[in-house]
């Protein structure tokens, strides 16, 4: 079990006496990753800075509303922690769909739901998070069969109060020995005494600008909005680093990923890159962002895991991407 084998990490010593000498050990530091680092397990949720998937689900290759080169399995492999994605119902059934379902439908949530689900049970030291996008602003319980039918609602977690301040979150190392490993939240019309293991986004964690077609990456607060520098300074908050650009589409006027700039918009450093944004953050929040959502996040070849990785105070020297097993 997860709780025979993972070490809590430590660095307190036991003193062992004997008639002559008095010796010392060091208590056993965890080696087992968190989230691909050790040093993670015993920090809270709230502060780590992971990389995010914007509309995982958009994978389709040749497919001017796509979002993702690899699939969900591959994007958690990679290092990628939380899964965002937009959803509005067909016949009845939730599907994932970029806009309207017109424009890009990749099919019912239940089936990437699953995947993760799947990912999830075989990868016991990792917490996920989960970001579903209420596209038709349907009541939170219209969601519950769906989600209830992949076997993910058994991994997710239920916090104990309502709502979570930045302060309140367990660490790693206590959701994963509890096995709440999964933090679902949506953005619009959920309700936690209805449904306790959906959590409202935006009381629990803000965002920046979204849609953004301006390379300068403003970090301040959009949803929800009016919130005040004490409001936004107690919670966590993800930015949009992500840049599109228009294009008139079947007559409407739709924003897409801007590929060209890719390379910058995702790199370390340099005018629109995600580690200036981070930087940015940094000097107007007294703290980096907990999620930085990003479109195609292996162009760049590691460079947002870096920057995560910086603003974590620890090493990225994993190998990206596209990794099929891990």
């Amino acid at each position: 079990s997860v709780s025979s084998q993972i070490i809590l990490q430590g660095s307190s010593t036991s003193n062992i006496t004997n008639a002559t000498q008095t010796v010392t050990l060091p208590q056993p530091t965890n080696t087992t990753p968190c989230n691909n680092y050790p040093e993670f397990c015993s920090r809270q949720y709230s502060n780590i800075t992971e990389v995010s998937a914007h509309n995982s689900p958009f994978d389709v290759h040749n497919n001017v509303a796509s979002n993702q080169h690899y699939p969900v399995t591959t994007q958690l492999n990679d290092g990628i922690r939380l899964l965002q994605g937009q959803m509005h119902f067909v016949n009845g059934t939730p599907h994932f769909c970029h806009t309207t379902c017109s424009l890009l439908d990749v099919g019912p949530i239940t089936i990437w739901l699953t995947e993760v689900y799947e990912w999830v049970a075989t990868h016991p030291y990792d917490v996920v998070t989960l970001i579903l996008e209420n596209g038709d602003y349907a009541p939170v319980t219209s969601y519950v069969p769906f989600i209830e039918s992949t076997g993910i609602v058994k991994y997710l977690y239920i916090p104990p109060k309502i709502p979570m301040g930045l302060s309140d979150w367990p660490t790693l190392e206590t959701m994963i020995l509890s096995g709440k490993r999964v933090v679902l939240f949506m953005d619009y019309e959920a309700n936690q005494t209805a449904v306790p293991w959906i959590l409202d986004e935006f009381s629990q964690l803000w965002e920046t600008p979204f849609d953004q077609t301006n390379r300068s990456f403003p970090c301040n607060t959009q949803r929800p909005p009016g919130l005040s520098t004490e409001q936004s300074e107690s919670r966590m908050y993800m930015t949009n680093h992500n840049l599109n650009y228009e294009i008139d589409l079947l007559g409407n006027a739709i924003l897409v990923p801007y590929i060209p700039l890719l390379p910058v918009t995702n790199n370390v450093s340099g005018f629109g890159s995600l580690g200036a944004g981070v930087e940015e953050c940094v000097q107007n929040w007294g703290f980096p962002p907990r999620f930085l959502d990003v479109d195609f996040y292996d162009v760049g070849n590691g460079s947002v895991f870096e920057v995560a990785a910086k603003a974590n105070g620890v090493v990225y020297n994993r190998t990206c991407c596209g990794i099929v097993t891990s």
